[in-house]
């Protein structure tokens, strides 16, 4: 059971202190569906995010779903409206040498994929753990954890109304994102950081406008890379490659419009054009940090690693590593035995650099790099007719696409 108490006495304040099985700092879709999961197996948590609900909410991001992570969403009873009101998608198209080719994932691997954007993932979880009445607390701040090599960590914070806490719990999950307080308390000793940086970026637009296509372009041109995705029947997100140092203040509309036409044109297809509501852009990296755990302590989605956006992996890596982090967290807790998420680590990081290896590939395939070469160009056309060509190509395309199965 959660427990709170009054704490000891810090620089002239009380803090209140709440004990718990499991600690989750970061209140994003990956916490808030580990939370789901741990309360499926009769274990407690709380929850704390330092964003506000409304904030998260009104954060634009994209939303590819995997099959296995529509299925974890109904399947644990997070979402019904994944399946009512998302959209369901069974190939994308690649656009190079002048034309559009689909790649057929029903056909291929016998899977789809879900267009359904993070924003409303993450509201179907915060409704639930609403309606349960489970302990989440967004609107945080002055986030720390400690003794995190302890039998008892702990995270202390100053909740929406000044008033300071601390939490001990049994096991810590960092679930804090790509900018983790948790991963920075590995101690620089105990942990190995890969990354690779990209010297580019994406111009993200949404814009009012019909669907310009039924299902996602992911277009190749000498002038760069573009991705046309749909958000509803009315918005749309659209995306070109950039520099990294762009500041998306300085386009005008009529220039963006100017330089998807012109990219989307190389391929034989226009645009529907409406007005632009956002703007953003959107550098990258490749990231991971290795192992999963320390201690009592354990990182689950960004603050774990990174991925390129080109391959639809990001959230559905997060969803996969909670859902894994669940069952190794059930039988960690029972026991009281830290050394039972050694597996959690093992099998989480498989699936990460398979996915790292395939956001890799797709964004190297589709890019143009700074300093490429004609050759260079010419290139990556002759792989991407290798693989629209190939049925062995275009499977292993789809079977990344589409979600590898979480063993």
């Amino acid at each position: 059971m959660v427990a709170r108490a009054p704490g000891a006495e810090t620089a002239g304040m009380t803090r209140t202190l709440t004990r718990t099985p499991v600690a989750i700092v970061g209140g994003g879709p990956a916490g808030l569906m580990l939370s789901h999961l741990l309360a499926l197996a009769g274990i407690e948590s709380v929850v704390v995010e330092i964003r506000t609900r409304r904030e998260i909410e009104e954060t634009h991001r994209a939303g590819i779903l995997e099959q296995d992570s529509v299925r974890l969403l109904v399947d644990s009873g997070a979402s019904d409206r994944v399946l009512t009101e998302g959209d369901e998608h069974e190939g994308i198209d690649l656009a190079f040498g002048g034309a559009r080719h689909r790649i057929d994932f029903r056909a291929l691997v016998g899977a789809s994929c879900h267009l359904y954007p993070q924003t409303e993932v993450f509201k179907d979880l915060a409704d639930l753990q609403l309606r349960e009445g489970r302990d989440v607390r967004f609107g945080v701040s002055d986030v720390s954890v400690v003794d995190v090599e302890s039998a008892r960590p702990g995270v202390l914070f100053t909740d929406a109304d000044g008033a300071e806490h601390e939490l001990r719990c049994d096991f810590l999950v960092g679930a804090d994102g790509s900018r983790s307080t948790c991963r920075r308390a590995v101690p620089e000793p105990e942990r190995r950081q890969y990354f690779r940086e990209y010297p580019f970026a994406w111009f993200g637009i949404l814009c009012e406008a019909p669907a310009s296509a039924p299902e996602l372009i992911y277009n190749h041109s000498e002038t760069g890379f573009a991705l046309i995705s749909q958000r509803t029947p009315t918005l749309q997100r659209m995306y070109f490659q950039c520099p990294p140092d762009a500041d998306a203040d300085e386009w005008s509309d009529a220039r963006i419009w100017e330089e998807l036409q012109s990219r989307l044109g190389a391929n034989g297809h226009t645009l529907h054009q409406g007005p632009i509501t956002s703007r953003a852009v959107l550098p990258f990296r490749s990231f991971v940090q290795e192992p999963m755990r320390h201690g009592r302590m354990v990182l689950a989605g960004d603050a774990a690693h990174t991925v390129p956006p080109t391959g639809a992996k990001g959230l559905n890596l997060a969803l996969a590593d909670v859902r894994v982090l669940a069952e190794e967290l059930e039988r960690a807790v029972r026991a009281d035995d830290p050394a039972l998420l050694d597996d959690y680590s093992t099998r989480a990081l498989g699936r990460v650099w398979k996915a790292q290896h395939f956001s890799y590939w797709m964004t190297t395939m589709l890019h143009s790099l700074p300093d490429a070469t004609p050759f260079d160009v010419r290139r990556q056309e002759g792989e991407l007719a290798s693989l629209v060509a190939s049925t062995a190509g275009s499977t292993y395309l789809a079977e990344g696409y589409t979600g590898w199965p979480t063993g």
